[in-house]
């Protein structure tokens, strides 16, 4: 089963307790296709500029990452880059530049439109329902926002997302859109908003699945060390959604419910993974092996 994927290929400048990197490759599409790319075949629509090395594009392939819809134009490629605290559970943003970014519009190529799974990255909220419209056989489709759009394009967004299969976002991200502390009242609120699924990210204290009538929550996996958490949110939506494409998932016809919460799992087992080296690193290594043994591990320390 094919996944497309949509939203940013950057260059990160990162700084951690453990180090600093000055250029190493990110973005939330570069992250959510390295993970799901462990599970199904990844297909993205992003844009780079003529800065944007070969050996970066190399990697991807050699992921399985169908780069047919990576558009590369003149100029640079967008870069940020970031400092974490001590305790990495805040960062203070220093660069930001868009640069080719900033006129980003989506272009699918023509052999993605019949693709069943889409995954749509954190970018503006009408681009996300122009692309959804673009494709006509969907099984499984949803992604991302965060607080910008929420606070500055809430009607953009809510007439987006009202026709998504699923929904991730953050704790506060969750509070703020559906205006309500409490988050359990704050799902209820953004279910009836129209996603049929949605998944709050709580970073080190993992993550909370809601659907109609159930709730299911996973701690956060503990590592021993933590050098990069950038990307780690991404990461989480590649497993989850990757998951459920490898296992043919389709919320629109009977299901098991227990196949959202093994997806689930699989994103908090690919979040975890990304934290333990710098950027896109640990992918460079990474094995399906590796991820199988930890998501037992997550079985094994869960049951009661």
């Amino acid at each position: 089963m094919s996944l497309v994927v949509i939203g940013s290929v950057a260059y990160d400048g990162i700084e951690t307790p453990h180090g600093k990197r000055e250029r190493i490759l990110g973005g939330a599409c570069t992250y959510i296709s390295l993970s799901a790319s462990y599970f199904t075949k990844p297909s993205i629509v992003a844009v780079v500029g003529d800065d944007f090395e070969a050996d970066d594009r190399d990697f991807l392939s050699s992921h399985g990452v169908d780069l047919q819809g990576l558009e590369q134009v003149p100029g640079k490629t967008f870069y940020w880059a970031g400092v974490y605290s001590a305790d990495m559970n805040d960062r203070t943003t220093l660069q930001t530049d868009l640069n080719v970014f900033a006129d980003f519009q989506p272009k699918l190529p023509a052999s993605y439109g019949d693709h069943p799974y889409l995954f749509l990255g954190n970018i503006q909220p009408t681009l996300q329902r122009d692309v959804l419209r673009q494709m006509s056989n969907l099984r499984f489709a949803g992604g991302d926002t965060m607080n910008y759009w929420i606070s500055q394009f809430r009607e953009d967004l809510l007439e987006t997302i009202k026709d998504w299969d699923f929904l991730l976002i953050n704790d506060s991200e969750a509070r703020m859109l559906a205006q309500e502390q409490n988050l359990r009242r704050a799902a209820s609120k953004i279910l009836d908003m129209g996603p049929r699924t949605l998944v709050i990210k709580r970073g080190e204290y993992g993550a909370m699945l809601f659907n109609r009538g159930t709730l299911f929550m996973v701690p956060g996996y503990l590592l021993e060390d933590v050098f990069d958490p950038t990307g780690a949110g991404d990461c989480f939506a590649g497993g989850f959604v990757g998951y459920l494409c490898e296992r043919g998932f389709d919320l629109k016809h009977d299901y098991d419910i227990h196949e959202l919460h093994r997806a689930v799992i699989y994103g908090s087992v690919m979040g975890s993974f990304c934290c333990e080296e710098f950027g896109v690193d640990r992918f460079r290594t990474l094995t399906r092996k590796e991820i199988d043994q930890r998501f037992d591990e997550f079985r094994r320390f869960t049951a009661f």
